[in-house]
């Protein structure tokens, strides 16, 4: 296989603004790649569409998309679509793709309690593949779930500079705390990319003695991998943010995307 072209970038894909988390420890340790952000604005949010509808989504996207701008690598930066449609993408498409998937392994190490929280959109938390990874990796330990799909909501209101409501963050952990074994959570898994752009509201509510984990870091150093003994671009390009075209929801601001090194957007 030819290797990728200098300018060849990264693409992330996600519903929204959530996977900013992902491209931000990215950067850190790829600071000179280029780089595609890509959000289906037109289809957020999904953790409150079928399986079957997201399975036919998601592949048809990153299609156009991988043919537009033709990136070195795939970085499916959501919980939901990656649980849902991560097996159709790859048969679907010729380039390495890194999936998003909950942090229950090391949840499982990190927990004194033996008892975790896993917070994500209702799509997610529902997933056979949750069910694995629990069986797998956490099987003497209590895993309890809650879907919040106001979270997701409620983190695309901040980057845009808007309040974040305070009931909408006290329901979230009141949906894990208030399950059987709930006030011995130690542990909380934040099993959706928009999440942690809410995780000192959320450390506020849940208080001092749990501990929130994301997989972000882990999938930065996964692309790091993937990608290493490639060449970049001798400095760092300005990056690009993609939206699908929605009539309710404008692309953000430019100002909410700068700090990730994204200066330009587009609307397909």
């Amino acid at each position: 296989m030819q290797p990728p072209a200098p300018d060849a970038p990264i693409l992330f894909f996600d519903s929204g603004l959530g996977g900013l988390t992902v491209l931000g420890p990215t950067r850190a340790l790829l600071p000179r790649a280029p780089v595609v952000y890509a959000a289906d604005y037109a289809g957020l949010p999904y953790g409150e569409k079928s399986e079957a509808e997201l399975a036919a989504r998601v592949p048809a996207l990153l299609g156009r998309l991988v043919e537009r701008y033709q990136p070195r690598i795939v970085v499916i930066a959501c919980n939901t679509a990656s649980t849902i449609a991560l097996a159709h993408v790859r048969a679907a498409l010729d380039v390495p793709i890194v999936g998003t998937v909950p942090a229950i392994k090391p949840a499982a190490l990190l927990t004194q309690s033996g008892v975790i929280g896993v917070l994500g959109t209702v799509a997610t938390v529902r997933q056979p593949y949750v069910d694995d990874l629990s069986a797998r990796f956490a099987a003497d330990k209590t895993v309890l779930r809650h879907g919040s799909p106001g979270l997701v909501t409620a983190a695309e209101a901040k980057l845009r500079g808007e309040p974040v409501d305070p009931a909408v963050i006290a329901r979230a952990i009141s949906g894990l705390r208030d399950q059987p074994r709930g006030g011995a959570l130690d542990v909380i898994v934040l099993a959706c990319t928009h999440f942690p752009l809410l995780a000192d509201e959320l450390q506020a509510a849940a208080g001092p003695d749990v501990r929130f984990i994301d997989g972000a870091d882990g999938i930065a150093r996964r692309i790091a991998h993937l990608t290493e003994g490639q060449d970049w671009p001798a400095e760092a390009p300005s990056g690009l943010g993609v939206f699908t075209a929605s009539p309710e929801r404008p692309p953000p601001p430019l100002t909410a995307l700068l700090p990730f090194g994204i200066d330009r957007i587009e609307t397909i």
